[in-house]
Parts: structure tokens; sequence; C-alpha cells
């Protein structure tokens, strides 16, 4: 995605280099850190950093992402919850959106069906620990 005019040029430091994409909560760029490193920035809707029970939960989100560690999660790099609009900067993992692979090759074929549901459920055996961690245990 191009950037748009209404883009910061930096967050939190870090230039801002492209639009990654946008969801409900928030928009996602491109940017580069001082040694070069490539990293995916989260800044969340101005209508959501005026809602304090929403920062809380960014809060715990940036917290948990902190904690969470494995092959398949983006370390966080940097974050202010407090900012204006909050943001959170990952490392950048390069990749295609799953759903334009899809629109543009069809449905996955079933082997590579099968190394995609092998990898969201090592990721999440690598986040579950936390999220459990921090709910205070396993659910009873």
């Amino acid at each position: 995605m191009a950037l748009r005019e209404t883009d910061p040029p930096r967050i939190g430091g870090y230039p801002v280099e492209d639009r990654l994409g946008s969801g409900g909560m928030g928009v996602v760029y491109l940017a580069r850190s001082a040694s070069g490193r490539r990293l995916a920035v989260k800044v969340v809707h101005g209508q959501y950093a005026d809602d304090p029970e929403f920062r809380t939960r960014f809060s715990r989100e940036v917290a948990a992402a902190r904690q969470v560690s494995g092959a398949f999660t983006a370390p966080v790099v940097d974050a202010d919850a407090d900012a204006a609009r909050p943001w959170m900067a990952t490392l950048y993992i390069p990749g295609e959106n799953l759903g334009a692979h899809v629109r543009r090759e069809g449905p996955l074929p079933p082997d590579r069906l099968l190394e995609l549901a092998a990898g969201l459920t090592e990721a999440l055996r690598d986040i579950r620990p936390q999220a459990l961690k921090e709910q205070g245990g396993p659910p009873p």
C-alpha cells in the first residue's frame, strides 16, 4: 500500500517507509530502526486512543507481546502505550498476505494447508503459556 498524505513521517522516532495495512483497531506501517532493521509499527486509531479502557487493554497487549518469544512470533522492539496515538513496533517479517495469495492462486493445496495449520499450532503453543499466566493460570 502506498503512504497517504495524512500518514505520519515518523512514529516513535522511526522513519515510516510504507503502509502495510489497516484494520478496525489501527494502521500498520513499515518503518526502519536506526540500525536499519525493518519494523512493523501498529498505530491505534484516534477513536480508541481516547478510550481509557482500550488504553489499558493495549498496555496489556504490549506487556504480553514482550513476554512471548518463539520461532513463530515477531519480537516487540519498542512501544508507547501512553502516546497520543498508542503504538507498538515489532520486527518486520516479510510474507504475503494469506487472503491476497488465495485470491490470486486459489485455495491452498492440502499439503500447504497442513503446513500452515502446523505452524499456527506451534505458534499458539508458544503463546498459550503466557496467556494463561496473564489470566492467573489454566482454566478450571
